[in-house]
């Protein structure tokens, strides 16, 4: 048996069909409501909470391998709590009850955000130490605190693989994840931002994490990565495909300091999250990139050209209704 958690988010929407499609039993964990995956129908579904120790130890009774991709992506300062409950807590206990199962390897979804950013190095791999001395996001924190619960597991004798995917692109509900972006470029916004951002295809994602954990393959973390691109040359891209206007506006960078401090204020005075905070505009500037090839040669894995996975993912985001656009709001 698998156990999946983070049903409901983008790798979870295309791990579940690709893990019943090769035959795998597969129990899935969800809240308030079962999503609506195509090809999931032969999953069991469990409802249940990450933050609830009792239940995972009982869930996870007679699993073998445990794909855990839950987690909370916010750079909102409201968040901060949030981020530490879901993302380090939430590991905390699933690593505790992976080791009272035993018998179980588990394949933790971290992010590229939680790896270290040594000064002076553009390229970066998973070999890049975290220095606690430099500012970093609240997420980046979450991320990388959870990728220790992992490892003191690891060091108590669970098997593991922690996968560090770039900023994952693939079709989804239009106001979620990465999906945003497209719906920038589909509403024609006019700005873009400086700096560079690294994108992977979530089916290439599903494929490593299928790959690395039922392999004998563990105590290992490995960065998925397909491609850099500025996010001028992003929108640019998805613009063709969607037949769009592109954002031809390039915010400089002392603008952007000066839009987060505003929303910094607006969001005070609302209590709504801001459309970019700090986090977010520096992110934004970064221009570091992340080698694959570690992944590479432990799996052989190729990962699909990013201008591919664009097309793809225009093609399908334009047929999930209610279109975008035209004053209509998005899909929930």
């Amino acid at each position: 048996m698998v156990f999946v958690t983070g049903s409901s988010g983008l790798i979870g929407n295309f791990l579940i069909p690709a893990l019943l499609q090769q035959g795998y039993p597969v129990k899935a964990l969800y809240r308030n409501q079962i999503p609506a995956i195509e090809g999931a129908g032969q999953a069991q579904w469990v409802e249940g909470d990450i933050l609830d120790p009792s239940f995972l130890r009982s869930e996870l009774v007679g699993v073998s391998h445990i794909f855990h991709c839950a987690g909370l992506v916010s750079y909102a300062p409201q968040d901060e709590e949030l981020l530490k409950q879901i993302n380090i807590e939430g590991t905390a206990n699933i690593v505790d009850a992976c080791l009272e199962i035993g018998n179980v390897k588990l394949c933790h979804v971290s992010s590229i955000a939680a790896v270290g950013r040594p000064k002076g190095t553009n390229i970066l791999t998973e070999d890049a130490k975290w220095d606690q001395a430099e500012e970093h996001s609240a997420y980046a924190s979450s991320k990388y605190f959870g990728e220790l619960e992992v490892w003191r597991g690891v060091a108590e004798g669970l098997k593991a693989v922690i996968v560090n995917p770039s900023v994952i692109l693939g079709p989804a509900d239009w106001n979620r994840s990465s999906t945003r972006l497209f719906k920038y470029v589909y509403d024609e916004k006019p700005f873009y931002t400086t700096g560079k951002a690294n994108f992977v295809d979530v089916r290439d994602v599903v494929e490593a994490i299928m790959r690395l954990n039922f392999s004998e393959i563990s105590g290992e973390r490995f960065i998925l990565n397909a491609a850099q691109l500025t996010y001028k040359e992003f929108f640019e891209e998805a613009a063709r495909c969607f037949g769009k206007k592109a954002p031809a506006r390039k915010v400089p960078p002392l603008l952007a300091e000066v839009v987060w401090r505003a929303e910094h204020v607006r969001s005070w005075f609302t209590g709504k999250r801001p459309l970019i905070t700090k986090d977010t505009a520096r992110v934004s500037g970064k221009s570091h990139f992340f080698s694959n090839s570690k992944v590479q040669k432990a799996i052989n894995l190729e990962f699909r050209p990013i201008a591919e996975t664009i097309a793809w993912c225009c093609n399908q985001l334009l047929h999930v209704e209610p279109a975008v656009g035209h004053g209509q709001e998005a899909p929930n």
